[in-house]
């Protein structure tokens, strides 16, 4: 399906990207990566921050060269044909309901704090915003794109205003001991990170809507890659230079910066934002992965009987998340869980674009990046195998139902 043309503009392209990438699990992954890491958490961070150039260049190139709305799963299929593609379909899909739960925890890390009632809390946070989210989904109620950019443009500015406030409290002894984990925590740090680098795969969707793709899109890449690793790296600093220790052990690490750097009711402030923030991203999940399993289904990758409408779709995603939220994880698994799902993805992406993408200098950097995710890909661990795990399921499901005749 070719996307429409619409004279998207650089900055237009740009501003989609940042919000399709600044996600909400900026709200409490400098302190997760600091529980891996310590300090030593900020090399992962400028890794992720570097490796975002290619990756991001790599997905902008197969939509300037192949302008469609179906993203990675289109350029799966293309290099390799429809039963990858729809491993990558499958993988994206059931990633949705194993990372509700994940993006949930991040915010109601904040209403616990200030609320209490720690778990339980948490557990009726991510109820009433999954809730909220499959009810609006069932009768059709989308959060608007331009709610959508309110939201990214929210968070952004909360991002900006709490390394503001944090500036005078920097500490440098905060630094030391730097790796106090060992270098290994780094590589832990960094299959975590993923998560907040998800979305440069949404380039190759926009790509199509450039009024002059070969030239903007490029220009664009560029300024969404500074602005998110910018931004990125500011909140993990004055995280990891202000808070010192105490990031590691925080579930609100913004609203901690904030209280010492403003003062004042603003845990409170953070924890409504918080909500909003998340009860849109995971509105946006739902809505997008319920019609992937629908197409999915049409396409004999999944049983139309369970997945073959929006509203089934939308329940079986919405009762696996609570299953999900039961599950004896805790929050660093559940994250790499999802993480390496991601992960997988952007392997299958980067290696379509090995077979698509032409020229010396096109190759290069999408195996600069191939190269790159594999190695995230084996950082992530033991939980990368549920990635390969879910692949290997829809290839398994797709040669029962359809397989390969004899003589090929």
């Amino acid at each position: 399906m070719t996307a429409a043309r619409t004279d998207l503009s650089v900055t237009q392209g740009a501003a989609l990207s940042v919000g399709a990438v600044l996600g909400t699990g900026l709200i409490s992954l400098p302190a997760l990566a600091a529980e891996a890491a310590g300090p030593a958490s900020l090399v992962a961070w400028l890794a992720l921050i570097l490796l975002s150039a290619p990756l991001a260049w790599t997905f902008a190139a197969l939509g300037a060269r192949c302008p469609d709305a179906g993203g990675v799963a289109t350029y799966a299929g293309m290099a390799f044909g429809p039963r990858v593609a729809a491993a990558v379909g499958w993988t994206f899909y059931f990633a949705v309901p194993l990372g509700a739960p994940v993006a949930v925890a991040f915010t109601g890390g904040y209403v616990s704090d200030v609320l209490g009632g720690g778990r339980l809390t948490e557990l009726a946070t991510f109820l009433v915003i999954v809730g909220t989210a499959y009810v609006m989904n069932w009768f059709g109620l989308r959060i608007s794109g331009r709610v959508q950019v309110v939201l990214s443009i929210s968070l952004a500015t909360m991002l900006v205003v709490t390394v503001l406030a944090a500036l005078p409290h920097l500490d440098r002894a905060n630094l030391t001991p730097f790796a106090p984990h060992g270098w290994s925590g780094i590589g832990a740090a960094a299959a975590l990170l993923v998560w907040g680098f998800a979305g440069w795969e949404a380039l190759s969707s926009l790509s199509g809507e450039y009024r002059n793709p070969r030239r903007d899109v490029p220009r664009a890449t560029l300024i969404a890659v500074a602005v998110v690793g910018v931004l990125y790296l500011a909140v993990a600093a004055v995280s990891v230079l202000a808070l010192g220790p105490a990031l590691a052990g925080s579930r609100a690490p913004l609203a901690d910066l904030l209280a010492i750097g403003l003062g004042g009711p603003v845990r409170a402030l953070t924890a409504v934002i918080a909500v909003v923030l998340t009860l849109g991203a995971v509105n946006a999940y739902f809505a997008g992965a319920s019609r992937l399993g629908v197409a999915l289904a049409n396409e004999g990758a999944l049983p139309a009987r369970v997945f073959g409408a929006q509203r089934r779709s939308l329940t079986f995603i919405f009762l696996a998340g609570i299953a999900c939220v039961l599950l004896p994880l805790d929050l660093h698994t559940a994250a790499l869980l999802t993480t390496g799902c991601f992960t997988l993805v952007y392997v299958i992406g980067t290696a379509a674009a090995l077979r698509l993408l032409t020229g010396l200098r096109a190759r290069l950097v999408a195996g600069t990046a191939f190269v790159a995710v594999v190695a995230l890909l084996w950082l992530n661990g033991l939980p990368a195998l549920l990635s390969l795990v879910i692949a290997g399921g829809s290839l398994a499901y797709q040669m029962i139902r359809q397989p390969v005749p004899s003589g090929r």
